[in-house]
């Protein structure tokens, strides 16, 4: 989530990506063919231009330095921006650690290893100096000091940068890890919080692919293939360029282009003959990111091999409804979610807990569990379950203990863990069941991937609004609009919202509850809490850690007032935006709309 302090239009950012752009089509015809003749191998040809923009960037990054003019700020800022976001496919793809720090939330970083290796950071990135350099005050001290940072780290990675291990399997998952960036965080305002720029921005990554799509030429055995593929770029960067962030239509640009791109990968896999060694988050023959095949659900789990299938998913099943695993025979997991409320249980706070039971469905596309984010794995959040002198109230022995007394369960343990019970194989049944509640299959899904043209224009709207204007989907990322962070997914964030303990805008008081504080007792994470998915929010009512709000359209409203902030508490380390949103009455509604066309088809009645 970013943190920002204020919107500004800037007409300057029409030519943003011009530097950019120019460095690498002069190299090229009007067609799109290199004029060079001795063209360098593409391996050459990917790090000669990634280092060429490390190096153009790092040195207007450094001028920053050395001026004090706004106007020049301005002008360095901009031309060193539109270079790190024609770098940042490769850099994205090569180097993730440094691609998120030089592009950091501006919003301090908190880093929990354990109790003897807690790390605060401010962040220094190239958000920090967008929002310091356009902030009605020029605080240099901060705008000279991030300058200083991102210099020294783009000189390093020029310096220290060796792309000649790249293979084809590399370079296309480099260019799908790059259209994904830009439909699900790109176009969405995730990294340019003030003048969101993320259009023109979103363009200048295209011409990166573009131009890497014309140095593999040779490699397309399908020449109509190649030709595709430069048709659709070159639309989708007219497109960017003409478009305008508040209205922009996200879901025809996802479901016209950003498909279609996926499935012309799939093509040039299979023309390359590339075989992918292994599968990271999103599997290798995703057509769409809105899928129930999008995801590899192996990559959210800390196991090496967990059972999969549809048998073990049935045990699951039975075990995830079976009272008797816990100490009193009278609470199992479906106690607190149940299945026709999305798997919650409709209560403010579920009995004998603390918070409010949050929904199962896309659980496991996350990397932290609980709204504290006490669990790193659903096998480790059962535990937590079982051991919960509130909860089960037992421990994993005698979990064991009981399902090896009910003799309905052996031949389903024989079948499918070769007749091996153990706490483990029992947590990871339960786990598989929840990973199997993730089908993508609600009205939004399937129109947005063209399988029924039911989503009406309130839906629609809703949609562009949350990717746009409302900035929701900058901490609910989709697909799964949840706290994980595309497109690596390797992170799930946790936020400071300012969530009152009554439904009151007048003398509203925070809610007590500390959250993530309670992990190792950083008084940073106070009132942090993990993001949840707003998939099925229409079933889960009512909302928010502390059930607060029965209603979605009074946490719409709770966010259009700029959260916690916009109803008089008053937390430092907010992380919403605390600027109200200016979303009229019949935009809101469109939200609410669009969450509830994310309820998946088998709760429909």
């Amino acid at each position: 989530m970013i943190y920002y302090f204020k919107t500004i239009t800037k007409g300057v950012y029409a030519c943003i990506g011009l530097f950019a752009i120019l460095s690498i089509s002069c190299k090229n015809t009007e067609n799109g063919e290199a004029n060079n003749a001795n063209k360098p191998s593409l391996n050459s040809f990917i790090a000669q231009t990634y280092k060429e923009n490390l190096i153009n960037c790092a040195a207007y990054v450094d001028s920053i330095q050395h001026t004090q003019s706004r106007q020049e700020l301005e002008r360095y800022y901009l031309e060193a921006r539109s270079l790190f976001k024609a770098a940042e496919p490769v850099l994205a793809f090569q180097d993730v650690s440094n691609y998120t720090f030089l592009n950091a939330p501006n919003i301090l970083k908190i880093e929990e290893e354990d109790l003897t290796n807690i790390r605060l950071n401010d962040p220094k990135s190239f958000q920090t100096l967008e929002e310091s350099i356009y902030a009605d005050n020029l605080d240099m001290q901060t705008i000279h000091g991030a300058a200083h940072l991102i210099t020294q780290r783009l000189k390093l990675l020029e310096k220290n940068t060796d792309l000649s291990y790249l293979k084809d399997h590399h370079i296309l998952w480099m260019l799908r890890d790059a259209l994904l960036r830009v439909a699900l965080t790109g176009i969405t305002g995730y990294d340019s919080p003030v003048l969101e720029a993320s259009l023109s921005e979103s363009a200048t990554v295209y011409n990166t692919l573009k131009s890497i799509i014309i140095a593999a030429k040779p490699k397309f055995q399908d020449k109509a293939l190649y030709d595709a593929w430069l048709n659709e770029i070159n639309q989708t960067i007219g497109l960017l360029s003409k478009g305008e962030f508040i209205s922009f239509d996200r879901f025809s640009f996802i479901k016209n282009h950003t498909n279609k791109q996926l499935t012309l990968f799939n093509k040039t896999v299979a023309d390359w003959k590339v075989k992918f060694p292994f599968t990271m988050a999103i599997n290798n023959d995703a057509t769409s990111a809105f899928s129930n095949a999008t995801f590899n659900t192996k990559h959210f789990t800390d196991l090496k091999n967990p059972k999969t299938g549809d048998a073990v998913v049935q045990l699951g099943q039975l075990l995830f409804n079976d009272p008797n695993l816990s100490k009193k025979g009278n609470m199992s997991c479906a106690t607190c979610h149940h299945k026709d409320k999305a798997f919650t249980d409709g209560l403010q706070i579920s009995r004998g807990q603390k918070r409010n039971a949050p929904t199962l469905t896309y659980a496991a596309l996350q990397q932290k569990f609980f709204y504290d984010t006490r669990a790193g794995s659903l096998e480790g959040q059962i535990v937590a379950v079982v051991t919960n002198q509130t909860e089960f109230h037992a421990d994993l022995d005698y979990l064991l203990e009981k399902v090896e007394q009910n003799t309905a369960y052996k031949p389903l343990f024989d079948s499918t863990y070769n007749g091996k019970i153990t706490d483990f194989t029992i947590r990871n049944a339960i786990a598989e069941y929840i990973r199997s509640l993730s089908p993508f299959n609600s009205k939004f899904d399937n129109n947005i991937n063209g399988l029924e043209n039911t989503i009406t224009d309130s839906e629609k709207l809703g949609f562009n609004i949350f990717m746009g204007k409302g900035k929701c989907a900058t901490c609910h990322f989709p697909p799964v609009f949840n706290g994980t962070i595309p497109p690596a997914f390797n992170e799930t964030e946790v936020e400071l919202l300012g969530v009152p303990s009554k439904n009151d805008t007048i003398s509203a008081l925070v809610d007590a509850d500390l959250g993530g504080f309670h992990l190792f007792g950083t008084a940073e994470r106070k009132y942090f809490f993990k993001t949840p998915t707003v998939r099925n929010a229409a079933l889960t009512a009512p909302y928010m850690h502390n059930g607060v709000y029965t209603e979605l359209a009074e946490v719409v409203d709770f966010y259009n007032r700029g959260g916690g902030a916009g109803i008089g508490i008053d937390l430092p380390l907010q992380t919403l935006p605390p600027d109200p949103l200016q979303l009229t009455k019949k935009e809101q509604q469109a939200v609410v709309d669009f969450m509830a066309s994310l309820t998946d088809s088998n709760f429909k009645k």
